[in-house]
């Protein structure tokens, strides 16, 4: 029978001692126990890398964290990007406000007297309905010139 030789030059089955074997009963018992803590953290560190479902847990725990962390930073992103807006709203409604304000002044300056001040101030208060009034008076003038250049027509 032949015997087994193991990685760490032990031989199974046999009396001999290992390279660095133990002088006594008492630096064999310490081996021992040494052997026994390393075997145990091996033990646990395969079962570690068995147990997907722990391993799972533990990754999903970390991205959320991460999730966590980057929701706050995005909203705080947002928020900074908001007030940005608003900033820059409230600057064109004032600029846009104060060129009403000098349009309506220069209107008013040079406004026609009487009832026609009253149109101008009301057409200031009803864009669309100005506009659309100009539209027709510029077609009725269309119109008009078509008319005059017919040969044959008065």
């Amino acid at each position: 029978m032949t015997e087994a030789t193991s990685r760490d030059g032990s031989r199974s089955g046999s009396t001999a001692q290992p390279a660095g074997g133990a002088k006594g009963p008492d630096e064999l018992r310490r081996q021992i126990e040494q052997t026994r803590g390393q075997l145990g953290d091996t033990v646990e560190e395969l079962a570690g890398k068995a147990d997907v479902k722990g391993r799972a847990k533990a990754r999903a725990a970390d991205l959320k964290d991460r999730a966590g962390a980057m929701s706050g930073q995005l909203r705080s992103s947002a928020a900074h990007a908001g007030h940005a807006v608003q900033d820059k709203a409230g600057r064109a409604g004032h600029t846009a406000h104060g060129r009403a304000a000098r349009a309506r002044d220069d209107a008013e300056r040079h406004a026609p007297p009487g009832r026609a001040r009253g149109a101008v101030r009301a057409g200031l208060g009803h864009p669309r309905a100005v506009l659309a009034a100009g539209a027709v008076a510029g077609v009725m003038v269309a119109a008009g010139l078509v008319r005059r250049r017919r040969p044959g027509h008065c």
